[in-house]
């Protein structure tokens, strides 16, 4: 609707060309001196939430590392909105560590963090975002043991950690400023895997949290 300067009220005419984007959101021309962060904060949204338009892939950047943008390119912003129509946000209690029988997980996942879910799952995003300006611990979403954790690669999740939870699932937390456990380590579902941080390709502090059996699901049909 923003795409074609159209209201509610709008009345359109038969042969009218529409421009129909490839998600639901808004197109941005880059102006002389805008960033990624404050084109975001041209939307209402802040430095993690900003993370939706790094991940959107055919968003491209001069340098992927600090998101450098060219003069007169077009972005998109995935789910965004005129400043002054600024969708709520949905905000999550903080979880509390629990004490669990180690071994195999219960097929039932809890949060793995408080704060905003500030990107769901998508085509092009496979996990949801949860950010909290205050940081704070990662709890693992169920038992199971650790086959991954720190700084694996240059993939992009930046500090993380994996845990194979024993029936098929497979859980994944990105972005850690901070990870309290190793490979190989059995953890219960609740404890703490470590700290929300904004390493690797991560435009602010926020938990990036995949589940995976047979592939990457949607954890907001998993969580408790």
């Amino acid at each position: 609707m923003w795409e074609n300067d159209l209201t509610d009220n709008s009345v359109l005419k038969p042969g009218q060309e529409l421009r129909i984007l490839p998600v639901d959101g808004l197109r941005h021309k880059v102006a002389r001196g805008e960033t990624i962060y404050s084109i975001a904060k041209k939307y209402g949204l802040d430095s993690a939430q900003a993370q939706v338009i790094v991940d959107y892939p055919f968003n491209e950047f001069i340098n992927d590392e600090t998101f450098e943008l060219a003069t007169g390119q077009q972005i998109m912003i995935p789910g965004g909105v005129p400043p002054q129509t600024a969708a709520p946000v949905r905000k999550i209690a903080q979880p509390t560590p629990v004490d669990v029988v180690q071994g195999a997980g219960s097929g039932q996942f809890l949060w793995p963090a408080a704060g905003t879910i500030t990107q769901g799952y998508s085509f092009y995003h496979k996990a949801i975002d949860i950010a909290n300006r205050s940081a704070g611990p990662i709890l693992a979403a169920d038992s199971g043991t650790v086959i991954g954790a720190g700084w694996l690669d240059n993939s992009g999740y930046g500090n993380r950690v994996m845990i194979d939870h024993g029936n098929g699932f497979v859980s994944l937390y990105a972005h850690m400023s901070v990870v309290q456990v190793s490979a190989g380590q059995q953890v219960s579902r609740g404890s703490v895997l470590g700290q929300m941080g904004s390493t690797g390709r991560s435009t602010g502090t926020h938990l990036h949290f995949e589940i995976r059996k047979g592939g990457l699901l949607n954890p907001l049909s998993f969580l408790n």
